[in-house]
């Protein structure tokens, strides 16, 4: 009798656990199968909250790129690129990229989008919108592509009103991950070692991200629109000749292209926008097979239902679940190492940055001085070339993490580039008398923008009323329409580098 009690309360105690376990396996296949189930998603909605009603865990993390709220001035901690910039927007305000969820309002609030009135109004084209917003390849569905890269950048204020979200990566049909941006598939296409149609799943979780972190200019483009001539700024690839730096120079060098003439130096200059993905495509992370997505979306767990975490941001800021899947150490000891390999990338790159602003004002004086352009031909190629290589380097944020070694051969490469370009123009400073000519003090934001001529004042005075008049007009238009989502301005509050 007490044998049969002592089995009985044995098997109690072995199957209870088993049948509990096997009811927390069911409901967690259950939950995982609901996640992996495809509900369908209207045709071009853009409002991001829509989608998180089906993927409530994604749409959560996501939203939490609204931590990275901080501004931080990039021209302040530098005052050298506002020289190097003389004449182009960016030396009017540049900050450190914000989270996914400020892309949109960043890209409104910064005085480089300056302060329309109407939607006619400059001084950027439309082609400004493109990575900002999934109501972006909604207005080239609707319009055409060469219709949404024609005009002025008010002309889609009132149509671009939602942020970076799921439209911009996913079909709303399968939830596949899907390019939204036929300027990446021609830019693949024509670089050739990857082409499009042989992308893989792993190559998608790059190859999203590549659509918008990539190195582009404005292509002008004449087309017909039933009878009317029209001029549109596509967004292009340079990507032909490769990947590299010197890739891509040789590229924009072929073409004569140049982004603008810099005020000073009267350089026809090259502005690198945010190559991040032609640094992770060159680099040791890629040649291991990693994609964006393993570092900068790492998949999570909770309970039995795994995930890809949707709060895109510094692999650094969850080292555990990303570097240290594949290095040794502790994560002190990784921080640590990154901390001194990243000290010396920025060491470089200040040597670079101030080298080229004082050879585009020693070239302002040699012009002033009477130098011909035929004497400057030279320094001024090697300014091009060197601020290229400067801007390849430090444009794209994650870069030194992506590629090191080749971004500090490419900030190598600038330095030298820098200083010949110094030394050329020493030449005919002394040939025209002004060989003892300081490059003035730049050492202040506000020291640099006065010496480039910038009325500040007047530049931030004219963005406050575009923000408190049409900007506001936008939002309400929007909201008119139904495709403005308020869940993506939620507890938003205005941060600017001027406010």
């Amino acid at each position: 009798m007490k044998k049969s009690m002592i089995v009985v309360a044995l098997c109690v105690v072995v199957l209870v656990p088993m049948a509990l376990l096997t009811i927390s396996i069911k409901e967690n296949k259950a939950e995982q199968q609901a996640i992996n189930a495809v509900p369908g998603i209207k045709d071009n909605e853009t409002r991001a909250s829509e989608w998180g009603k089906n993927y409530p865990r994604q749409y959560d993390t996501y939203m939490q790129t609204r931590k990275s709220e901080d501004i931080t001035d990039v021209l302040k901690q530098d005052p050298a690129l506002v020289v190097m910039w003389a004449g182009y927007p960016f030396s009017k305000d540049y900050n450190k990229p914000r989270g996914h969820y400020y892309a949109l309002e960043d890209n409104i609030n910064t005085l480089r989008t300056g302060a329309p009135v109407d939607k006619i109004t400059g001084p950027l084209p439309t082609a400004c919108w493109t990575c900002k917003s999934p109501d972006v390849p909604r207005l080239m569905k609707r319009d055409g592509e060469l219709e949404f890269f024609t005009g002025k950048w008010a002309k889609y204020g009132d149509e671009v009103v939602n942020t970076i979200g799921c439209g911009d990566c996913h079909d709303n049909q399968t939830m596949k991950l899907t390019l939204t941006r036929e300027y990446l598939k021609r830019g693949l296409d024509a670089e050739g070692s990857l082409k499009t149609a042989d992308a893989t799943h792993q190559d998608m979780r790059s190859l999203v991200c590549a659509q918008c972190h990539s190195e582009y200019y404005f292509k002008k483009t004449e087309w017909d629109d039933k009878g009317t001539k029209k001029t549109a700024m596509v967004v292009t690839f340079p990507w032909n000749k490769g990947f590299a730096a010197e890739k891509m120079e040789a590229y924009y060098d072929e073409l004569n292209f140049s982004d603008w003439t810099h005020q000073l130096s009267k350089t026809p200059m090259l502005k690198a926008q945010h190559p991040d993905y032609e640094t992770f495509v060159t680099g040791v992370h890629s040649r291991n097979g990693l994609a964006c997505a393993d570092c900068h979306m790492p998949y999570v767990r909770e309970g039995g239902v795994k995930y890809s975490s949707h709060k895109v941001g510094s692999p650094l800021d969850n080292i555990a679940n990303t570097c240290l899947n594949c290095h040794k150490g502790t994560e002190k000891e990784f921080r640590a190492t990154i901390d001194k390999k990243l000290a010396r990338k920025n060491e470089l790159a200040k040597i670079a940055s101030d080298v080229l602003a004082k050879a585009h004002l020693e070239a302002a004086k040699a012009w002033e001085a009477g130098a011909t352009e035929e004497e400057m031909k030279a320094a001024l190629q090697d300014i091009r070339h060197g601020q290229w290589r400067w801007d390849y380097a430090v444009a794209g944020h994650g870069a030194f993490f992506h590629a090191p070694e080749e971004i500090l051969r490419t900030l190598g490469g600038s330095i030298n580039l820098g200083q010949d370009a110094r030394l050329k123009i020493r030449i005919v400073l002394a040939k025209h008398n002004a060989v003892d000519y300081v490059a003035p003090d730049f050492s202040t934001k506000e020291k640099a923008q006065a010496l480039v001529g910038m009325d500040y004042g007047k530049l931030v005075e004219e963005k406050k009323t575009f923000l408190n008049g049409l900007r506001q007009e936008w939002i309400k238009q929007g909201e008119a329409k139904g495709i403005y989502d308020p869940e993506s301005r939620k507890d938003m509050k205005l941060k600017t580098s001027y406010n």
